[in-house]
């Protein structure tokens, strides 16, 4: 079996560095897959705490992409609208 990375500022804590590297759907699809091995329980306490912890970070990043989409969906809304403004003002007569 593989050998687990741990941390150096916590020796018993997992590495959890690749995850900051990870898209959208990589994280999402580690995350069902970590969720699914904690629900079927049969792991030794520590491999369960480092499984949790993987799990939060894995969610965190997902929660990171998603608040990205948000803003970049919110941004490109704003910027429709400012080009929707501008070409009805185009049109308009100056108020006198």
């Amino acid at each position: 079996m593989a050998q687990k990375k741990t941390s150096t500022q916590n020796p018993s804590a997992p590495d959890l560095s690749d995850i900051e590297s990870m898209g959208y759907e990589e994280a999402r699809e580690e995350l069902v897959r970590t969720v699914a091995q904690l629900e079927a329980g049969g792991t030794a306490l520590e491999e369960s705490l480092a499984l949790w912890e993987r799990g939060a970070a894995l969610a965190n990043r997902c929660e990171q992409w998603l608040d990205g989409a948000r803003e970049r969906l919110e941004a490109a809304r704003e910027r429709r609208e400012e080009a929707q403004g501008e070409d009805s003002s185009e049109g308009a007569e100056p108020v006198s």
